[in-house]
């Protein structure tokens, strides 16, 4: 069976390492089912080819879309190029694609869509989300419970849905919280592949990156770890099981 490329865009080592366990976990793959590339510290092969996986996952990271050049980490800003230049190729082919939070703002920028932090930006912590009627139906949400919490976290947004895309789920506070382009290309607002734990780790990793006050992160932690989060790990289990 073909592996997933699982690209990460986290520079911080804990961060990137939970995350891909979360990533793997969540998917209910083993390691040999992931080829995992981290972008902080190598380049996409030049080589790569598409055919040789069974679908592509972004993770999260630091990095904003939306934020000018000139303002960009320059590890950052090479992490995005790099992302970037797969887009097009994945929707040309309609390639199996899951994007969480970050993936999504790609996503959005590489079909032309507006991602800003101009509204809908979420503090750290559970979020109530809900189907829309096409999420009701879609391969990948359609066994949810038509309303959910999620995990979110995110100073950029998807400001409309971008054209060609289904819009899958919504909240009152980001409302393009995942969407689908084609049949094939999805990508989540929320964390698909985060539990209690794994946000109690990354609000301790990133709590000086201006997500929160630094000393509200007890507060917050103890805010995700009361909610129950059930639904959005099963969207990476259909991903897995549907494209592997």
């Amino acid at each position: 069976m073909k592996p997933f490329l699982i690209l990460q865009a986290r520079p911080e080592t804990d961060a990137a390492d939970q995350e891909f366990a979360a990533i793997l976990g969540k998917c209910g793959l083993p390691p040999s089912r992931a080829h995992r590339l981290r972008l902080d510290r190598e380049d996409l092969p030049a080589a790569l080819d598409l055919a040789d996986y069974a679908g592509v996952i972004i993770g999260g990271g630091p990095g904003c879309v939306s934020d000018a050049p000139a303002a960009k980490d320059p590890v950052e800003a090479r992490i995005e190029a790099q992302l970037l230049t797969l887009m097009p190729e994945i929707l040309a082919r309609d390639f199996p694609f899951m994007g969480c939070c970050y993936g999504l703002g790609l996503l959005a920028h590489a079909l032309g869509g507006e991602v800003s932090k101009a509204r809908y930006g979420e503090p750290v912590g559970p979020s109530a989300c809900e189907l829309t009627p096409d999420g009701r139906s879609d391969p990948l949400t359609g066994d949810l419970e038509p309303a959910f919490t999620a995990l979110v976290g995110h100073k950029e947004a998807v400001q409309a849905l971008p054209d060609g895309c289904v819009h899958l789920v919504r909240s009152d506070p980001c409302p393009m919280q995942m969407i689908r382009y084609g049949d094939n290309v999805y990508a989540t607002q929320f964390h698909p592949e985060a539990d209690a734990r794994d946000f109690e780790n990354r609000i301790n990793i990133y709590r000086n990156h201006g997500y929160f006050p630094p000393e509200a992160a007890a507060e917050l932690i103890d805010a995700c770890h009361g909610a129950s989060v059930t639904e959005p790990p099963r969207i990476l289990w259909n991903f897995a099981r549907r494209y592997g």
